[in-house]
């Protein structure tokens, strides 16, 4: 019994490690209702965990319905020393971000964004990964 627990241990490590290596870093700001109009879809309302994609993400609007897992990593230079809450949002894209965000990765909606950090650090970084 043992030997299983153990061997269940490692498995789930490497698990961890191998959805790690296949994060990329960025950073996220947030956007505050109304969501629609949105690019992708118009006036249909998607729910409030959402995100409109940088022109990183974009890919000529192949990004609409993507999701991504979303994880506060740190600060930016800006804003509240600690705001990360330890938690990952997983969002869909539903819009595009003016001027590509103006060179952020991901622009989350108010209330996905606080689910991850503190709304007071206005930009932070992160690791995303599509799932």
């Amino acid at each position: 019994m043992a030997m299983i627990i153990r061997f269940l241990l490692v498995v789930g490590a490497v698990l961890g490690l191998v959805s790690l290596a296949d994060a990329v870093a960025g950073t996220a700001s947030y956007y505050t209702a109304p969501y629609v109009p949105s690019s992708c879809y118009g006036f249909q309302d998607n729910g409030v965990i959402i995100a409109a994609a940088s022109d990183v993400i974009w890919d000529n609007r192949a990004a609409c319905g993507r999701r991504y897992s979303i994880r506060c990593t740190g600060a930016t230079n800006q804003g509240v020393a600690q705001p990360c809450t330890g938690t990952s949002v997983v969002v869909t894209i539903v819009d595009y971000c003016p001027s590509g965000c103006r060179g952020r990765t991901i622009d989350l909606s108010q209330e996905a964004f606080s689910t991850i950090a503190d709304t007071n650090a206005g930009v932070i970084q992160i690791d995303y990964q599509q799932v």
